[in-house]
């Protein structure tokens, strides 16, 4: 509480009664307190959904990045490549030898088959409309299953078809939509180039070879029944499905397996490390988001000052009854500071909680591992004091600035 002092005293202002004071003033409008610290719960509690999520995020992507990393293995037909005729140097039982090599889950080879094997359609030949130029791949059974292909319908090819190279094919979902494939129930045929295949199944998606969500897959030997071996711009690779780790191992193994005489005609590696990838998405996504968040502060901060200095409008001649009183310049300031500063830690702590809150749920919803540095919970309800410490700067001086006599008058 202020007390009058004797003459030639300057008046005292206790820190207890600094705070029953800003307190008494919060109380006074409780309401119009409620909706300023709402802007600095939304603005603390989305800073810290905000970034709690994108360090979520880009924790699943670096795991992403890391699991593909370490399971994938390329194999590219380098002679092949170099060949002038078509030619196909992976031997018969490549994708057996392959998978004798430990920590090889599947393996499998596949190529395009290039332009000359004509349009595709729903439709036989010389019936409207003409077909479509889709992408035709050639893949054993272990390629698909390498891969890690999903059916939306049907079956995959399996190794019967392959041995017996049948005219069956796996359509993905984008083509079977372009040729009107709603069902199996009938067993639908295509033609390729008026060559007539069953379709037994439609893919729902692709983890490892996009290539396969473009058009339709044929069985391999099936391909090479029909249009030969893969050109020299097409050469044949094989995808290798391994165990989490084992990738760099089957790299150097596989082309000695393959073709023990001439090892070089292979060329095996692993993807493309995932890492620096994985950083740039998440230094661009935190940039964003950040900025996304220091804007919701920035409202916030905005909110508090504009009701503080509404608030120093309208108490005017409670100003100058305390200055009257003996209240100096610096305690009317810091009793404005004080309130705003109150604010903004109260609006802290309920939008950290509120964050913290949300990046559970959002986690929990798709089963991922909530990331979140505890030094920024702990130093939200700080920022929001901060904040209100800052918007309150302006209209405190304001206060303190107030003669006494003009506004009792």
């Amino acid at each position: 509480m202020l007390t009058r002092r004797p003459p030639g005293v300057s008046s005292r202002l206790r820190a207890q009664d600094l705070a029953d004071e800003a307190l008494a003033g919060l109380l006074q409008r409780p309401g119009r307190s409620v909706l300023t610290m709402l802007g600095t719960v939304l603005g603390i509690g989305g800073f810290v959904a905000i970034v709690g999520l994108s360090q979520t995020a880009n924790g699943q992507i670096g795991s992403a990045f890391s699991r593909l990393e370490a399971t994938e293995v390329t194999v590219t037909d380098t002679a092949a490549s170099h060949s002038k005729v078509p030619v196909l140097d992976f031997p018969p039982d490549a994708d057996a030898l392959t998978k004798a090599i430990n920590g090889v889950v599947a393996a499998g080879v596949w190529w395009t088959v290039t332009a000359k094997h004509g349009p595709v359609s729903a439709r036989p030949p010389g019936v409207p409309p003409d077909g479509l130029r889709l992408t035709v791949t050639a893949a054993t059974p272990d390629a698909l299953a390498a891969s890690g292909a999903t059916l939306r319908a049907g079956v995959l090819f399996n190794q019967f078809h392959q041995d017996h190279s049948q005219n069956v094919a796996v359509v993905a979902a984008s083509a079977a939509a372009q040729l009107g494939l709603n069902s199996l129930a009938d067993q639908p045929a295509i033609f390729i180039g008026g060559r007539p295949f069953t379709v037994i199944g439609i893919l729902s998606g692709d983890q490892r070879l996009p290539q396969l969500s473009l058009g339709v897959i044929v069985p391999e030997k099936t391909a090479l029944r029909i249009w030969g071996p893969p050109d020299h711009d097409s050469p044949a690779q094989m995808m290798i499905h391994t165990r989490l780790g084992a990738a760099p191992v089957v790299a150097d193994q596989v082309p000695v397996a393959l073709r023990p005489t001439d090892p070089l005609a292979f060329t095996a590696s692993a993807p493309a490390n995932g890492s620096e990838l994985g950083q740039e998405v998440a230094s661009s996504l935190n940039t964003l988001l950040l900025a996304l968040a220091g804007i919701a502060l920035i409202v916030g901060m905005i909110g508090i000052a504009n009701t503080t200095l509404v608030a120093v409008l309208e108490r005017r001649s409670e100003i100058g009854l305390r200055r009257a009183i003996g209240a100096r310049p610096v305690h009317i300031a810091a009793q404005f500071l004080t309130e705003s500063t109150a604010l903004g830690l109260f609006g802290g702590l309920i939008g950290a909680s509120l964050g913290v809150v949300t990046v559970l749920a959002v986690t929990v919803l798709h089963h991922w591992t909530a990331v979140l540095a505890p030094g920024l919970v702990l130093a939200a309800p700080a920022a929001g004091a901060v904040i209100g410490l800052l918007a309150g700067l302006y209209p405190a001086l304001r206060a303190s600035a107030v003669e006494p006599a003009e506004a009792l008058r």
